[in-house]
């Protein structure tokens, strides 16, 4: 046993859950070590947000997150809140900003984040080695022993914190979960969320013409809706809508999309026909979609005059409820959260711990725990990293 260098805590994935998880661990007189195969910490930190991080949600609730044990995340959450990381980072006296529904960013870069978390972890005298891969794991007597690519480890506490599937660019890996299958722990089937959508060539073709337009759309599938941008891409859909909605969406299943939420369209159009027969179709259309959205979608072009009642409520219906049926996603590659994972009944929603395997523990996106964009994800790996972190 001498040839393993004994920590009380280790930690392997030095991203947002793992750095958290350190902190406090090392705040409590934990000895701990963080390991990661990465060349760089928090390398989906500084990738966020178009490079600002959006580092946490003002109006963050259990209702944000999806997961087969609904009730799972709510007891981290109300524990760590997002004022409490807000209080962190003015702490550090980083400039951010509140976008759109509670969104917050860095004024400058997301490396901000990333360097508060390596000076905490340093005043908490918490050990982060990196490119560092981990071969072998075994439970022991009072633990567990490491093998790695750079020595061997014994550690009291063992986390995993190695995040999902999505995003492989970045070193995404299944390791989290080959691990909690080789302690007996039952892991949810995997799939890519907060993803674009790709559309079946027919549809690509026909929508080709309006790659880059953007416009604000109401979108419904599975019950669930959001209101945001959509994207129309040269592959498919995009934008926050289509990435909150992905998370929803089946194969086989159909998306329905208001492109004029803000309107009652069939009664703008009568209305119009009244007070301006001869004002034509895509003309009064173009008051509320661009141009080239109105010329994919409408075909003819008469003055209002020649529509009937029924005409128009079809018209209407083409433009309010558009049926679409995605091909698939684009999968991990560009999916920002990966849904499925680690099974929450198998853990303690409290302590973060395997509730069959004694020091074994998992947070961040490697459970079945996954939010809604703008920035949920992050705070549910602040959070668990946390609550975590007070029982390692």
């Amino acid at each position: 046993m001498s040839k393993y260098k004994a920590y009380d805590v280790v930690i392997i994935g030095a991203g947002a859950a793992g750095l958290m998880c350190a902190i406090e661990a090392g705040n409590r007189g934990r000895s701990t070590l963080v390991l990661d195969h990465a060349n760089k910490p928090g390398k989906k930190i500084l990738m966020s947000g178009g490079g600002r991080c959006n580092f946490t949600n003002l109006h963050t609730k259990p209702e944000n997150y999806l997961s087969h044990n609904r009730h799972f995340c709510r007891s981290a959450l109300s524990r760590y809140t997002p004022q409490d990381f807000i209080a962190l980072v003015q702490k550090h006296q980083i400039a951010y900003h509140e976008k759109t529904l509670g969104q917050l960013f860095c004024n400058d870069k997301a490396k901000d984040i990333v360097n508060m978390l390596l000076t905490e972890c340093e005043a908490a005298k918490a050990k982060v080695q990196l490119e560092t891969s981990t071969a072998n794991i075994e439970q022991g007597e009072a633990g567990f022993l490491l093998n790695t690519s750079h020595g061997d480890y014994r550690c009291e506490s063992l986390v995993i914190a190695s995040g999902g599937l999505s995003i492989p660019t970045l070193g995404a890996s299944p390791f989290g979960y080959k691990i909690a299958k080789q302690f007996g722990i039952d892991v949810w089937p995997t799939r890519a969320g907060l993803v674009p959508f790709t559309l079946h060539e027919k549809d690509k073709t026909r929508y080709a013409p309006l790659s880059g337009v953007a416009v604000d759309c109401a979108v419904t599938c599975e019950q669930q809706s959001f209101r945001e941008a959509m994207l129309f891409t040269h592959r498919g859909l995009s934008g926050p809508a289509m990435l909150q909605i992905s998370s929803y969406w089946q194969p086989g299943g159909t998306l329905s999309i208001d492109l004029v939420p803000q309107v009652d369209l069939l009664s703008e159009l009568m209305t119009a026909k009244q007070n301006n027969p001869k004002l034509h179709l895509k003309n009064k259309l173009c008051e509320y979609l661009p141009n080239r959205v109105v010329d994919v979608f409408i075909s003819d072009n008469l003055p209002l005059q020649h529509y009937s009642h029924s005409a128009l409520n079809d018209v209407a219906n083409l433009v309010t409820t558009w049926q679409i049926k995605p091909n698939n996603t684009e999968g991990y590659r560009t999916a920002e959260v990966t849904l499925g994972g680690v099974d929450c009944d198998a853990i303690s929603s409290k302590t973060f711990e395997s509730r069959d395997v004694p020091g074994l523990y998992f947070i961040g996106e490697v459970l079945d725990v996954a939010g809604w964009l703008g920035g949920y994800n992050f705070q549910w790996a602040w959070a668990s990293g946390f609550a975590a972190g007070q029982f390692v």
